[in-house]
């Protein structure tokens, strides 16, 4: 049985402050799945439901506001999301693996980290900076509250299920957010 992970559920607060506070969540838990003495089953289990639940609730209840408030354009949206489902696609390649104490593994958590580490970057410098100047806090307040209560709902549904991630990705495959080749490089 795997040791449960407190992935928080806040509940209020402001947008910008809430998403760095998962991007740091990110960051603790990509270590431990680096750790080969730490629980690496649980916390990948915990990874997929915080990434997932983290992109779902950006993608419905952030980015859009944020795009109506002029604080984002349409390419920094459908960028967000595009890298959204890149994480979702190394993700998959994590969790399908057996084992947690292979090369294998220690390789795809390599390009996990990798993937998510990238997105965590621009996405706090060009969606979460401009946020922070163009939008009122109310409003950031307001979206903290909408991104804390569709992140949890996520996280309730047990969002980080291999069968969930695979919908996603396939999906994402689908409307065209992923490359062919799976490697996502080919555009900069």
């Amino acid at each position: 049985m795997s040791t449960p992970i407190d992935l928080g559920m806040p509940v209020s607060g402001d947008v910008v402050e809430l998403i760095l506070d998962d991007h740091r969540r990110f960051e603790t838990l990509l270590r431990d799945l680096r750790d080969s003495s730490s629980d690496r089953d649980a916390v990948r289990h915990a990874f997929a439901t915080l990434h997932v639940a983290h992109a779902v609730a950006e993608e419905r209840e952030v980015y859009p506001n944020l795009r109506r408030k002029h604080a984002i354009d349409k390419g920094e949206q459908e960028h967000g999301e595009e890298e959204h489902a890149e994480g979702n696609e190394a993700l998959l390649a994590v969790l399908e693996l057996k084992g947690t104490d292979t090369q294998a593994f220690d390789d795809a958590v390599e390009e996990l980290a990798k993937v998510v580490n990238h997105h965590l970057t621009e996405e706090e410098l060009t969606i979460l900076n401009p946020a922070r100047e163009d939008v009122s806090q109310q409003v950031r307040d307001t979206l903290g509250e909408a991104f804390a209560r569709e992140r949890n709902e996520q996280v309730a549904q047990d969002c980080g299920s291999i069968d969930n991630v695979r919908r996603l990705v396939a999906a994402a495959r689908r409307e065209g957010l992923l490359d062919d080749d799976g490697d996502g490089d080919d555009e900069e």
